[in-house]
């Protein structure tokens, strides 16, 4: 059993934990949303939808917020959606800056707007009335969960609209059709399309002058790479043929589509992007300075190399952890990308921090394993115990 460490005399206060479902769901987000819906409606009861919507905010998880704050505005909008459709784009603040051309999410209060017209304009009568608001939200907060539902419910008259806000001239109204077509977007409905159907659409937009586009594009192929690799691989191929992208930005959305498939080893994959799947590189060290690590302190490791002969290199590392009953889980975690001459050498260090208040994951106490990746091959694994407060 590891020896326990001396605890201070005088312990600093705790932090206070960040809760991201209050910072985005609060009375005052709540009483912004009403106040929009009273400057564009004086008959909407913006006190009462504040009050009825705050009585169990607090006791609800951010999804359930999401759907909650949706229920409630049932209450105070029309029955009818037609009607309750006109009141919401009419609320609406004016768009994200069109200047911008990434990290603009938007605001998370519209999602319940979305998650209003799933609930209530799911209907083939309501359809081109329901697109046409997700349109006008998705300028103010991402609806790539909302679109999901009118893609599975009426897949063809979807995609026919998506075809045209892939050439919109709002760069938000684009990002879409790549985001709410991804096979495997986070915290989203599941897609029951075909992965083949939405890939035209990334013809059009991998050409995209705006960075939050192509993200979008690389991070759809990478979500595709991970059943269908070959079809990426040809994808990408022809986009470097056809030229329609500055190259720079072309070979950014290939690394990043193929992040994946690089971590696996995937030959075609590092020759697509210029990688040896046998590197001519010796290791002369890769250390552990840490051999006994405390939940929330740091792992460190160094590496040292030298090139034979001039190559790239992309530089990963496992991380193989022990878990309850004795099980153990692997995760692969990007270092450093290198390019050396012959004869150069490069010295990498990393510190990874151990999270002990992580929601994500869990520590256990145990031994743990590093193994060191370049271009998908193995090259020497080092290990370390972890003691956790359970111990």
């Amino acid at each position: 059993m590891a020896k326990a460490r001396s605890t201070p005399t005088s312990a600093k206060p705790e932090k206070e934990k960040f809760s991201l479902k209050d910072h985005l769901f609060n009375r005052e987000r709540i009483v912004y949303l009403a106040g929009l819906f009273q400057q564009a409606d004086e008959q909407f009861d913006a006190a009462g939808f504040v009050r009825q919507t705050m009585k169990s905010l607090s006791s609800l998880e951010l999804k359930q917020r999401i759907k909650h704050i949706a229920t409630t505005l049932e209450d105070y909008l029309p029955r009818d959606f037609r009607k309750a459709a006109v009141q919401i784009i009419a609320a609406l603040p004016p768009p994200l800056d069109p200047q911008l051309t990434d990290d603009d999410f938007g605001d998370f209060i519209f999602a319940p707007l979305g998650e209003f017209v799933v609930r209530n304009g799911l209907e083939a009568k309501h359809l081109k009335l329901s697109l046409r608001t997700l349109k006008q939200l998705t300028m103010r907060f991402s609806m790539e969960d909302a679109i999901r539902y009118f893609l599975n419910e009426f897949p063809e008259e979807t995609m026919d609209e998506l075809r045209s806000w892939a050439v919109d001239k709002n760069y938000h109204v684009r990002r879409l059709a790549s985001e709410g077509t991804r096979p495997s977007l986070p915290w989203s409905a599941k897609l029951s399309l075909d992965v083949g159907v939405p890939l035209p659409l990334l013809d059009l937009l991998h050409a995209d002058p705006t960075r939050y586009v192509t993200r979008s594009v690389a991070n759809h192929l990478n979500d595709v790479s991970k059943r269908h690799p070959e079809r990426v691989l040809e994808l990408l191929q022809r986009w470097r043929t056809a030229s329609s992208q500055d190259p720079s930005e072309l070979d950014w959305i290939s690394r990043h589509a193929l992040r994946t498939l690089v971590k696996q080893g995937h030959a075609p994959a590092l020759e697509f992007l210029g990688f040896s799947q046998l590197p001519p590189i010796v290791v002369d060290r890769f250390q552990l300075s840490t051999p006994t690590v405390y939940a929330g302190e740091a792992v460190e490791f160094t590496v040292e190399l030298k090139a034979k002969r001039d190559t790239r290199l992309v530089l990963d590392y496992v991380m193989d952890a022990a878990k309850a009953g004795g099980r153990r889980s692997q995760k692969v975690f990007k270092l450093r990308q290198l390019d050396l001459g012959a004869g150069q050498s490069a010295t990498v260090t990393k510190r990874h921090v151990l999270r002990a208040d992580a929601t994500t994951y869990r520590l256990y106490s145990g031994t743990h394993h590093i193994t060191l990746q370049i271009n998908g091959q193995s090259f020497g694994t080092a290990s370390f115990e972890l003691v956790t407060a359970e111990l």
